[in-house]
């Protein structure tokens, strides 16, 4: 986002609600907390309540309008339970606006512009050739997650009937001294563990291949990330058992018209015994929309876990 007439400087993304201390959080006399983008008219309306219960309203500007609520300061708490509210509010905001308008262009929690609603104009009217873009190149596109657990993962004993190099180290280590066999059992123990990443990079690979073909991006994540306040209202929470390992977490954007192919492909996963697969979405493309507010031109495309 360019700066022009200092108007990148009155977009701020505060991250890390609860976290801040007193004298770190921003002073705002007027702003405006922003959800997201939509194709709006000027006379378009949504009838809901914010965060914190704020009427929220729709400021537009040659078909682009902010899904905003009126605001004097960011929201901090080191209440958990009152930021999770926080966060389902915000991401139920979003949900409707895109019922309502078609695919809209998220804003992460707590990023508000200073200023009024005429500041907002101005600041659609800046960025009028980047808003335009984004909201044309997401448009009938969502954003889904998918999950491949094993839920009966392999033993080492069905590895070591598969794998030769396994049964060469445990006859060895059969017949091995006490020094020996320490030192050929983390051996072993390193094959198993090739064996199994290489079943997860296979699983991975064959996946993202086969949804390319329907999805038009898709992104490995991480397996096991750390928790979030986030997950309750983005869908990333899951309900894995202990004994569960999950194989791969991905992130896909598609079109709308596409999610029956993509749930076939998954239907074809699932059918193998022992996986399970966990398919959530259609949500607001978090991790696909440019993200504004940052240094430089202040717009940036983010593949991670970009979600409020």
């Amino acid at each position: 986002m360019s700066d022009r007439d200092g108007s990148g400087d009155r977009l701020e993304t505060i991250e890390g609600a609860g976290t801040a201390e007193p004298a770190d959080v921003p002073s705002i006399d007027e702003g405006r907390y922003l959800y997201c983008l939509v194709r709006a008219d000027a006379d378009a309306a949504l009838e809901t309540t914010g965060v914190d219960g704020e009427p929220v309203s729709i400021v537009a500007v040659d078909g682009i309008g902010a899904v905003v609520h009126a605001c004097d300061g960011i929201y901090d708490s080191g209440d958990l339970a009152q930021i999770r509210r926080w966060l389902v509010r915000h991401q139920t905001v979003v949900d409707e606006a895109g019922q309502a308008f078609g695919t809209p262009i998220p804003f992460q929690f707590d990023t508000i512009l200073r200023g009024d609603d005429d500041g907002v104009r101005e600041w659609l009217r800046e960025e009028r050739d980047t808003l335009e873009r984004a909201l044309s190149e997401l448009a009938g596109h969502w954003e889904y997650r998918v999950e491949v657990v094993e839920i009966d993962p392999v033993s080492d004993a069905a590895l070591l009937e598969r794998d030769e190099r396994l049964r060469e180290l445990d006859e060895r280590i059969a017949d091995a001294d006490e020094g020996t066999a320490f030192l050929l059992e983390q051996q072993f123990e390193q094959r198993v563990t090739e064996l199994r990443a290489a079943r997860r990079e296979s699983v991975t690979a064959d996946l993202q291949g086969r949804l390319a073909a329907a999805a038009r991006e898709v992104h490995a994540l991480e397996r096991s990330p750390s928790a979030q306040l986030s997950d309750d209202v983005a869908g990333s929470a899951s309900d894995s058992n202990d004994d569960d390992e999950t194989l791969c977490r991905l992130t896909l954007l598609a079109h709308e018209d596409d999610e029956e192919a993509i749930g076939s492909i998954l239907d074809d996963v699932a059918a193998n015994d022992g996986l399970e697969v966990r398919f959530t979405g259609p949500w607001p493309p978090y991790t696909f929309a440019p993200e504004f507010g940052g240094d430089g031109d202040g717009t940036t495309t983010d593949h991670t876990n970009s979600r409020p």
